[in-house]
């Protein structure tokens, strides 16, 4: 729903129909957390001089946008603006790259951890698992196949060989099962990803010129110009690894 809305939201403004478009813009069809809150309050303080960072409840949706309303640096823009929604209107455009901007945490930690189930994949089971969904079925069969060895009336050893000529495949609860343990897992490990991917952003140079960006965005937007939205890129990035796993796990289902 994320990238469709930010589709939409850019071929309306292709045909002219902005008002449309900074709607969908927008929309935050994200479940904000309090890390990201946390991150555009700070993010909005450092770039706007804002209020400090603990007078903003990161619990008020709202409150970013008033804080932004108070900015002494943006006083002039407001005052030039038509009317008193035009000026609300400005810092919800304001508040809304910023958090685009914050939001890009969430697609990064998935695209991290799909980096990661691809390499363990690929050492582990010589597959492509571009998501856990796709790769659980490989760690429901090693599963299946570990039990059934050890369970073997003769042995261990003579049941790796027989397992190993005629093979064992996991039951459906099985699969399902490692679906579910796989995607909690792999929730958990995308809260810590940053750990991963910040020093590597850092050093390729994504985090400069994805906050260039965003400044190129909010100085536009203080001009009174609304040619450069700001959208995250990395959620498109991310949702193509989704349909890639969809895709993989559908062939496989077929395939069997």
């Amino acid at each position: 729903m994320l990238v469709l809305s930010r589709v939409g939201a850019a071929l309306f403004r292709r045909v002219g129909w902005v008002r449309w478009a900074e709607w969908l813009s927008r929309r935050r069809i994200l479940l904000p957390t309090a890390v990201s809150r946390r991150v555009e309050i700070l993010l909005a303080a450092e770039l706007l001089d804002l209020a400090p960072a603990g007078v903003v409840d990161p619990g008020d949706p709202d409150t970013l946008a008033r804080a932004v309303l108070e900015a002494p640096q943006l006083r002039a823009a407001f005052r030039d603006c038509a009317s008193p929604d035009a000026a609300h209107g400005l810092a919800q455009r304001i508040e809304g790259a910023v958090g685009e901007y914050a939001g890009t945490r969430s697609a990064v930690a998935e695209i991290t951890v799909t980096a990661c189930v691809l390499v363990v994949g690929a050492l582990v089971f010589q597959a492509l698992t571009p998501g856990m969904i796709s790769m659980a079925p490989g760690v429901a069969d090693a599963l299946a196949r570990s039990t059934a060895i050890a369970s073997f009336p003769l042995g261990e050893t003579l049941g790796g060989a027989w397992y190993g000529i005629f093979g064992i495949g996991a039951s459906p609860w099985l699969i399902g099962a490692t679906v579910a343990a796989s995607v909690m897992a792999g929730s958990v490990f995308a809260a810590f990803a940053g750990i991963v991917a910040d020093p590597v952003q850092s050093l390729a140079g994504i985090h400069r010129r994805r906050l260039a960006r965003l400044l190129d965005t909010l100085e536009a937007d203080i001009a009174g110009r609304r040619d450069r939205p700001f959208t995250a890129r990395e959620h498109i990035y991310a949702r193509a690894f989704d349909l890639w796993d969809a895709a993989a796990s559908a062939f496989r289902l077929f395939r069997n």
